[in-house]
């Protein structure tokens, strides 16, 4: 959460400040904010609201080093005074994470001091200023050992010439650059800007200027760390015709399988490897991706007759959990980044398990941990609600289990792709988003694979329409959850299993002798034909009840984003959300 861009430069920063925040935007929207540094003199604009509010400000600020900030609120509600950068004295600083003694340290230091903003990251600067004695490293590093919690800081001194940044449990990466060298806290910052980059590791310190990067230890040794390609290309933000990334994002899920397809050969060896001898396979993470691992535990205790669990990472991180070197624990995270994720996956390794990546970023905190990453490449995505990389997950995923399994999966997806796109550009959802609008609650039910499916469908519309959701296997319907059924409300049931469809097809019956609403998502003729003429039929192409996930769950992305736009939300960027969850 939070986006930041930092650089010193042959030429003026301010523009190209602005434009590495437009491609960060998607870890906050808030509120945003620039400092230059030009003859000593620092310059400060800062607004609240999306990037583009900065857009009028930029040619006013001179200089050559800056730093940038979009903000997704943690302390302090989204303002003006709240956004950063924040100043004090010599310094201006930006900062991702939270820093979780910011009131003991301001009773310690600053008991008669008027703070100007409501934010915790201001005692940061606070700080600096307080403790400078001529040397920035020696005082940012005094500031670094008072603040507990995680944190990303970069920052600009009128003393130096260039911009400082210390890292722990928040990425930083710099890179070098023609025109300068550059940090920022994710790779697409410093896309087509820097053909290399490195990763600091929790505890690095680096002074920045443009001559060049050095970066220190904890200690102020020197170090140096590995220098690897700048893989990111600028995130494409252009709507290639659609008027929501979303929409233009579900069109690209597609090619995210197809692409996730062809470069798993790449850790393919490897996983052959550490999968041999497990006996238990784990797989964690947050939202979207933990809604993927309940897919993939399907798959594996189907295809690999392996005992398999799904975790909430946040959870798992705080148990005592049973583990140990025959423990293969699966670690899903679109950024690589997500706070919980990381900890879950350094929890495990630390008890000897064996770890999988399986994430969208491939220079990311949770890449360094794990024995073997599963690249997904589903490229960019800028919509802060999962659609692509989801596809992406659920291919990778899938091909896991395969490997787990001793069964080469691959030919089975070679169809998915072709399928997706029919199902983007020819299913009729206007009906049953319409139906979604109008509810005061929405409960997405289906079984088996299908109530995984559901969870999804009902984060989804959650996230970008605000509506009232939930997401229950069909069976549990009955108990508990029939009380909150009536005409108000509206029920979207996954059918896509022979087996279980007359099961499900119960739930329906039971919604509708309640005067609910149902929409049923179904690629069984028998099911559409059976309740045609009293629920909304969705029909989707059939792909076999394993890989149904990679096109129902398309439906239902599609269902969201049209309540999204009836309702006049902004899939987008819904309020509330960031898309890379770096915070606890």
């Amino acid at each position: 959460m939070c986006g930041i861009v930092g650089c010193a430069l042959r030429r003026r920063a301010s523009d190209i400040i602005y434009g590495g925040l437009k491609q960060l935007e998607y870890r906050g929207y808030d509120s945003a904010g620039i400092a230059t540094l030009s003859k000593g003199q620092l310059s400060i604009v800062k607004r609240q609201g999306k990037v583009r509010m900065l857009e009028s400000c930029v040619d006013d600020l001179s200089g050559n080093v800056g730093i940038g900030h979009t903000r997704w609120a943690t302390h302090g509600k989204p303002s003006d005074v709240n956004a950063h950068p924040h100043s004090a004295g010599k310094f201006a600083i930006v900062h991702n994470g939270i820093i979780e003694n910011f009131t003991e340290l301001k009773q310690k230091y600053f008991p008669d001091v008027q703070f100007l903003s409501d934010t915790d990251s201001e005692i940061i600067v606070r700080l600096l200023d307080k403790f400078y004695e001529g040397g920035l490293l020696p005082a940012l590093k005094k500031v670094a050992s008072l603040l507990s919690g995680s944190y990303a800081i970069v920052v600009i001194c009128t003393d130096y010439d260039g911009i400082a940044a210390v890292k722990y449990k928040s990425p930083v990466i710099v890179g070098r650059g023609a025109d300068g060298n550059f940090a920022a806290s994710d790779a697409p910052a410093l896309a087509g800007l820097c053909r290399e980059i490195s990763v600091l590791e929790d505890g690095d310190f680096a002074l920045i200027d443009c001559a060049g990067i050095s970066v220190f230890d904890n200690d102020l040794n020197p170090v140096e760390r590995k220098i690897r390609p700048n893989l990111a290309t600028p995130a494409n933000l252009e709507l290639a015709g659609c008027p929501h990334y979303m929409l233009k994002e579900i069109r690209e899920s597609p090619r995210a399988i197809s692409n996730t397809c062809a470069v798993f050969h790449t850790a393919e060896g490897e996983l052959k490897k550490i999968c041999g001898g497990v006996n238990r396979v784990i797989l964690t993470g947050c939202g979207t991706a933990y809604n993927s691992g309940l897919v993939a535990k399907r798959y594996i205790e189907q295809f690999a007759r392996i005992p398999c669990e799904a975790e909430i990472a946040g959870e798992f991180r705080y148990k005592n959990p049973v583990i140990d070197e025959n423990t293969l624990v699966v670690a899903i995270s679109q950024s690589g980044e997500t706070a919980d994720t990381v900890e879950a996956a350094r929890l495990a390794k630390n008890s000897k398990a064996r770890v999988v990546a399986v994430t969208n970023a491939p220079y990311s905190q949770l890449t360094g941990i794990a024995d073997v990453v599963i690249p997904v490449a589903a490229g960019p995505e800028i919509c802060v609600a999962a659609t692509k990389s989801y596809a992406g997950q659920i291919a990778a995923l899938y091909l896991l289990s395969g490997v787990l399994s001793g069964r080469d999966l691959t030919e089975s997806l070679l169809q998915i792709p072709a399928l997706c796109a029919q199902t983007v550009e020819n299913t009729d959802i206007s009906a049953v988003a319409d139906m979604c609008a109008r509810s005061s609650g929405v409960y997405f039910l289906g079984r088996d694979i299908d109530f995984a499916v559901a969870l999804e469908g009902s984060l989804k519309l959650k996230e970008v329409s605000y509506i009232p959701s939930e997401g229950y296997p069909a069976g549990e319907l009955k108990h508990g959850t029939l009380a909150l059924i009536d005409e108000n409300a509206a029920a979207v049931v996954v059918i896509t299993g022979e087996r279980l469809a007359g099961k499900s097809k119960n739930a329906v019956e039971q919604v509708l002798s309640r005067k609910g609403k149902v929409a049923v998502i179904t690629c069984l003729d028998g099911i559409a034909n059976e309740l045609k003429d009293r629920a909304t039929i969705v029909k989707i192409p059939d792909c076999g009840e394993f890989l149904s996930p990679l096109i129902s769950s398309v439906a239902l992305q599609l269902i969201a984003y049209k309540v999204a736009v009836t309702l006049n939300r902004d899939p987008d960027k819904p309020r509330n959300l960031a898309k890379s969850v770096t915070v606890e």
